[in-house]
């Protein structure tokens, strides 16, 4: 399978999807979620206690995906109404296909906890990365790690056309590299950390970003969603920003770990091994001229076109300004 064809795929599918009639939680009294499962942030403490469901005045079905990607469509088809910790570059892949979402808030950053891994048999590194080429790798297609192996390549010099590509979730990236299935895997959270015990990084996070390969995610929506619920939309946001701060002041950390590592899925150990990785900026952060008030827009565009350079997708939009909705959240740092 190439990165290509495969991409196209989803896109096309995301596509034909758009269309699809949303549900509306005001006719519902209820709204579904997505979130990844063994990737701990302080909203899964809320989560638990009910917290969204007690501000928003509905009940929240929360379902775990195991890509942004996935979420993307299931956004597309109405099954999902809020995305939490969505790739920036999967939402772009969808944004550029058409489908009309809108970026809510900044749900993390992370540029140590997404990244490929290389099996430690190959003992290639940063100096001997022209070595990757016939190799087998293993990537998400559409995801924050698939822009990151793009970005990677292009940066030693790889040639894409000389690896053999494979669209794989991080898990099942995880497990390929450890049965010697693969030679190279790309991925985050659980996932990253089983990667690295079988290799080795090429880059760590800081040098990643000496070379402008930024790792954040998004809360986003689809944009009808938005408009016809925005009070429910900026309780979300704000219920979400309030257990950031416990989390960050160290407040509410003794009393979060253990909740937010059973809900993850992990121990108490890895969860706070993982999060101490994870920045999640305050509300005030978000909304400034380095993220959503100005550099996000441009980012995302930068984004579309590696996408479009590798042919893994057919064009990007103009711009991507009309993909940032900072209502909800200067609702939110206003109350």
């Amino acid at each position: 399978m190439t990165i290509k064809n495969a991409l196209m795929g989803a896109v096309a599918g995301v596509a034909l999807m758009t269309g699809a009639t949303q549900a509306v939680a005001d006719g519902h009294g209820e709204i579904t979620v997505a979130y990844f499962l063994e990737w701990p942030m302080p909203f899964q403490f809320a989560k638990v206690n009910g917290t969204y469901d007690e501000a928003m005045g509905v009940t929240v079905n929360w379902v775990s995906f195991d890509s942004g990607t996935a979420m993307s469509a299931a956004m597309a088809s109405g099954d999902v109404q809020i995305a939490v910790s969505q790739g920036v570059p999967p939402f772009v892949v969808a944004a550029s296909a058409g489908q009309d979402l809108q970026i809510l808030d900044v749900a993390v950053s992370y540029a140590e906890n997404d990244n490929c891994v290389v099996s430690s048999g190959l003992e290639i590194d940063k100096d001997s990365a022209d070595e990757l080429a016939g190799k087998k790798v293993a990537v998400p297609l559409g995801t924050a790690a698939h822009y990151g192996f793009l970005r990677q390549m292009d940066h030693f010099g790889v040639d894409l056309a000389s690896l053999d590509v494979v669209d794989m979730a991080p898990a099942e990236g995880a497990a390929a590299l450890a049965q010697g299935q693969v030679d190279m895997s790309c991925g985050w959270g659980g996932a990253l950390r089983r990667m690295k015990e079988h290799g080795n990084v090429l880059l760590t996070g800081a040098e990643k970003e000496e070379l402008g390969i930024l790792v954040f995610d998004v809360t986003s929506a689809p944009a009808g969603f938005v408009a016809e619920n925005p009070e429910m939309v900026a309780k979300f946001l704000e219920v979400t920003a309030a257990a950031n701060a416990s989390w960050n002041d160290g407040s509410g950390v003794d009393e979060m770990l253990p909740v937010i590592a059973n809900d993850a899925g992990m121990d108490e150990a890895a969860t706070a091994e993982t999060m101490a990785t994870f920045v999640f900026p305050d509300v005030s952060t978000q909304l400034s001229e380095a993220w959503l008030g100005g550099a996000a827009p441009s980012f995302m565009k930068g984004v579309a076109d590696v996408f479009v350079d590798s042919g893994s997708i057919p064009s990007a939009l103009d711009s991507y300004e009309g993909a940032v909705n900072t209502g909800p959240l200067t609702d939110v740092s206003e109350m």
